[in-house]
């Protein structure tokens, strides 16, 4: 199972990477795949704390806007590279974010949903009422590429980038969810008091977890800001952080597929949809409701929920025979 598991993700890697060259030649495909890839790699992280801790980070996006904000400064301002501006930013980002969510992180389930939801509201109207740091509502446009070698990485080389970013962040998780701290994520998820009780310091691991996710939101927003040109606070308001979760849910939390199937669906809707916004914003809250009650697991929990009941059924089935003979 596991080996069959490590050829999908490998598999996926290198279709990830063929796929932008594939889409080369239509420029607004090319860039729907290239949004899709950085909805990607925030949907995998919010899938480590929300599908493997067990809590829903709602300043997702808050934490994404200060590395995108963070990175233009840094290159704009300071004239420093992107490739060093990205990193200072990302973990930029992670500190404040822990810093920020670290009074919450003894909280668990709705509690902690609703703290995040006021960090995250918090952090939109700090972009809105500070405009010498973000310029306000207006926001801040002409973001240049990313250089490189003297030039700009843009057009199909900054997509390959992103997509390479992307694969290694979901390769990354998946050993993370493998590993000795993975198997305590879980843990904590299950039951964060007989975590607590067996030995596991539930909150220095909600606060590694936490760190991890917030680099996660932090190289997305970074590479958000270069390829989109511009970053404004609706740019990483709370329905970007409802929509990164929908991704995860829609897919199927706790998997390292899951994500990548709701990301693939739903990620390129609003760009299919630019003339039908209205419908856009029902279809979300629809999808929403359909997840939260009919698949709790989502597309691809509910096929693996099914398919163990058929194995259980063949099991069971092969029993009797053998009892009978």
């Amino acid at each position: 199972m596991k080996l069959a598991s490590d050829r999908a993700l490998w598999i996926f890697a290198a279709a990830a990477l063929a796929l932008p060259i594939i889409a080369d030649g239509n420029k607004f495909l090319a860039f729907v795949l290239g949004m899709t890839y950085i909805s990607l790699l925030w949907a995998t992280g919010m899938n480590l704390m929300y599908g493997f801790v067990g809590l829903m980070p709602l300043m997702f996006a808050g934490v994404a806007g200060i590395a995108g904000y963070a990175v233009v400064h840094l290159t704009r301002e300071f004239g420093w590279s992107f490739w060093l501006a990205m990193p200072v930013a990302t973990v930029m980002a992670a500190l404040a974010g822990v810093a920020l969510g670290l009074p919450s992180l003894r909280l668990k389930g709705f509690y902690f949903t609703l703290c995040s939801l006021v960090i995250q509201t918090v952090l939109t109207l700090a972009f809105i009422f500070f405009p010498t740091y973000t310029n306000g509502d207006t926001g801040i446009n002409q973001i240049a590429p990313p250089d490189w070698f003297g030039g700009q990485l843009k057009g199909l080389g900054l997509e390959l980038m992103i997509a390479l970013f992307t694969v290694v962040g979901i390769l990354l998780c998946a050993w993370i969810v493998r590993s000795p701290l993975g198997q305590r994520f879980v843990a904590i998820r299950e039951d964060d008091i007989l975590a607590e009780a067996i030995g596991i310091r539930v909150v220095r691991c909600k606060i590694i977890a936490f760190f991890i996710v917030s680099l996660y939101a932090g190289v997305g927003g970074c590479f958000y800001s270069v390829y989109i040109g511009f970053v404004s606070p609706r740019a990483f308001d709370v329905l970007v952080s409802m929509n990164i979760w929908l991704f995860v849910a829609f897919g199927g939390r706790g998997t390292i597929a899951g994500p990548i199937i709701g990301t693939a669906i739903l990620a390129p809707i609003p760009f299919l949809l630019q003339e039908l916004q209205a419908f856009k914003d029902i279809l979300s809250g629809v999808l929403i409701i359909v997840v939260t009650l009919l698949m709790p697991g989502g597309i691809y929990g509910a096929w693996l929920a099914r398919r163990r009941r058929t194995q259980k059924a063949m099991t069971d089935s092969a029993r009797v025979q053998e009892s009978r003979v």
